[in-house]
């Protein structure tokens, strides 16, 4: 079935939020990003590298996280149900808060919008405060900024104590 067209006058940057710990961490998030790039009325623009880093507030493995540009007509909330069928698709439970995962998808920015539903926050409540969010964020969109917080580029800099390490390829 060929995959619909982005409608332009609803087109927008979305930046999404890639991160997994449980399994083939690496594997997933390649899989991850080819269902991105195979979202209804969207393309992937940009994909940064893989980067690792330890569980905040969480237990288990490093984490490995990685950040991608969605070009989509989608709405905030049909893409957060298209994030969430992908991460059931690759056995995501949510057992209790900051579990390990197999993999998370997070909508970080949806254009420049400020969203606040039950279901749906946007800009993400801590990316501002996280370097696994930061790191691969800055590696597509430096200037790009967060709305109520400032550049990213600026606040990865305020955040030199977190360690993230970007994976050689």
């Amino acid at each position: 079935m060929p995959r619909s067209t982005i409608d332009p006058a609803r087109a927008v940057d979305a930046y999404i939020g890639l991160g997994a710990n449980l399994g083939d961490a690496k594997a997933t998030l390649a899989a991850a990003f080819n269902a991105l790039e195979a979202l209804p009325e969207s393309e992937l623009a940009q994909r940064s590298g893989i980067y690792r880093s330890a569980p905040i507030d969480s237990s288990g493995p490093d984490y490995l996280n990685a950040v991608a540009r969605l070009r989509t007509s989608l709405a905030a909330h049909e893409l957060l149900a298209q994030l969430q069928s992908i991460e059931r698709s690759h056995g995501r439970e949510r057992p209790y808060r900051n579990a390990p995962r197999t993999l998370d998808l997070d909508v970080l920015l949806y254009a420049e919008q400020q969203i606040q539903t039950p279901t749906l926050i946007v800009p993400h409540p801590r990316a501002h405060e996280r370097a696994f969010v930061l790191a691969p964020l800055a590696e597509i969109a430096p200037q790009l900024l967060i709305p109520g917080h400032g550049p990213v580029a600026g606040l990865l800099s305020a955040l030199g104590a977190q360690r993230v390490d970007r994976l050689p390829g």
